[in-house]
C-alpha cells in the first residue's frame, strides 16, 4: 500500500495527514498523539474513525497541523483520517458517514466591521 495523503479543516486549523501501513503508531507535529493532546476527549476524537472501523493497529499516521486551537486541530485530523479511510476503502463510508464524520465543520468567526465594537456588536448609541 502507498502512503496516502489528505487533508482536514476546522476553523483556522489545517491539518495534513500521511497514512501507510503499519502498527498503529500516530505522530502529530513529530510529538507522539498522546503528548500533542492532552485531555481524553481530544484523543477520542482522533482515533474515533480509526475505532470506528476497526483500524486502531493497522495504520502508520503522521500528522501535521498548524492554526487554530488544540480541540479545532483535533477535530481536523479526524475529519483527514475519515477522508483517507473513506479513499482506501469505500465500504467504510456507510459506517462514518452516519456518525457525521464525513462533513466539514463550516463555522467560522465572524470578521469585525468598521464603525462597530465587534462583529455584531454595535458602539452605544447617543441620541442627545
Amino acid at each position: 500500500m502507498d502512503t496516502i495523503h489528505k487533508i482536514g479543516r476546522r476553523k483556522t486549523a489545517v491539518a495534513r495527514v500521511y497514512i501507510s501501513e503499519g502498527k498503529g503508531d500516530i505522530t502529530v507535529n513529530k510529538k507522539s498523539y498522546d503528548n500533542y493532546f492532552t485531555t481524553e476527549s481530544l484523543k477520542y476524537k482522533v482515533l474515533q474513525p480509526l475505532n470506528l472501523t476497526d483500524n486502531l493497529t493497522s495504520f502508520d499516521i503522521t500528522a501535521k497541523v498548524f492554526g487554530g486551537g488544540i480541540t479545532g486541530q483535533a477535530e481536523a485530523i479526524r475529519l483527514a483520517i475519515t477522508r483517507a479511510l473513506v479513499s482506501m476503502d469505500e465500504e467504510h463510508k456507510a459506517v462514518l458517514k452516519p456518525e457525521g464524520l464525513l462533513t466539514r465543520d463550516p463555522r467560522m468567526v465572524e470578521r469585525k466591521k468598521f464603525g462597530q465594537k465587534k462583529a455584531r456588536k454595535k458602539f452605544q448609541f447617543s441620541k442627545r
